[in-house]
């Protein structure tokens, strides 16, 4: 007897979108997301030179009150702080306090607790970016199973953050053709493994459209990087990548020893 052929049975492949055809929700009429997702908020604080005036005594107490109320809400469960120094990288900022929560509100609590302390009084805050984690509607045929959902924020020795704004026109072009350009823009980027990449969303919260921000251990690695994705289509409709913060990642209390 003729040996019956072999029945192989094959997966149906998973059903990838390949781009959102419709992000205006036009046609689908999308309902409102009310799901929880995390805001995060990049605060960046500049010193008063007075403050280096004071008896030596004066200063560190004041930091040690500082830092004691940063490390108190980092040991929280329901809130995620990293702390960076910009001493010596950039001139009008000082230190920065990167502050992840469900609730936007912890971020006003957290910093009437910082406003009380007695470094408050000799501090200034020239930039404060406010921004929500949503998924990325570029990413789904890499990675269908879900990405921008939580920040998980890195362990990298430098964060690079900056606000971010697309030109009008990019909205005006079709899906396929940001598509095909962002897909141009994840190619480029791939090889540079040691970046990882926080981009959160601004629409309506705050004046920038997205904060990015970089995790990595080698400022050079990032450098080649953006120097490569000026090359790339997609960087013509950006309208806004500036102020650039270059943040090197440090406990609390040896960014208070920075500053005074």
């Amino acid at each position: 007897m003729r040996k019956k052929p072999e029945v192989r049975q094959y997966k149906e492949a998973p059903t990838r979108r390949m781009f959102d055809i419709d992000p205006a929700g036009l046609v689908i009429e999308k309902a409102p997301d009310r799901a929880r997702r995390q805001f995060l908020n990049y605060a960046f604080f500049k010193l008063d030179p007075a403050f280096r005036r004071l008896e030596k005594a004066e200063r560190e107490e004041a930091k040690a009150e500082f830092a004691a109320v940063v490390e108190a809400w980092a040991q929280r469960d329901d809130f995620i702080v990293r702390t960076y120094s910009l001493v010596g990288l950039r001139a009008d900022v000082d230190f920065m306090i990167w502050r992840i929560a469900f609730d936007p509100a912890l971020f006003q609590e957290m910093q009437a607790a910082l406003n009380a302390t007695a470094l408050m009084g000799y501090l200034t805050q020239p930039y404060s970016f406010l921004s929500m984690q949503k998924r990325s509607i570029y990413v789904d045929r890499y990675n269908p199973e879900g990405e921008g959902v939580e920040v998980r924020p890195g362990e990298g020795k430098y964060l690079f953050v900056y606000p971010f704004v697309k030109k009008r026109e990019w909205y005006k072009l079709t899906p396929h053709t940001r598509q095909g350009m962002m897909d141009e823009h994840i190619y480029l980027s791939a090889p540079f493994t040691g970046v990882r990449l926080n981009t959160s969303y601004s629409y309506g919260i705050d004046d920038q459209e997205f904060v990015v921000a970089f995790d990595a251990d080698h400022p050079q690695e990032f450098v080649d990087l953006v120097h490569r994705l000026r090359f790339s289509e997609a960087s013509l409709y950006t309208l806004r990548d500036t102020p650039m913060f270059t943040c090197r990642k440090k406990p609390i209390r040896e960014v208070m020893d920075d500053l005074a």
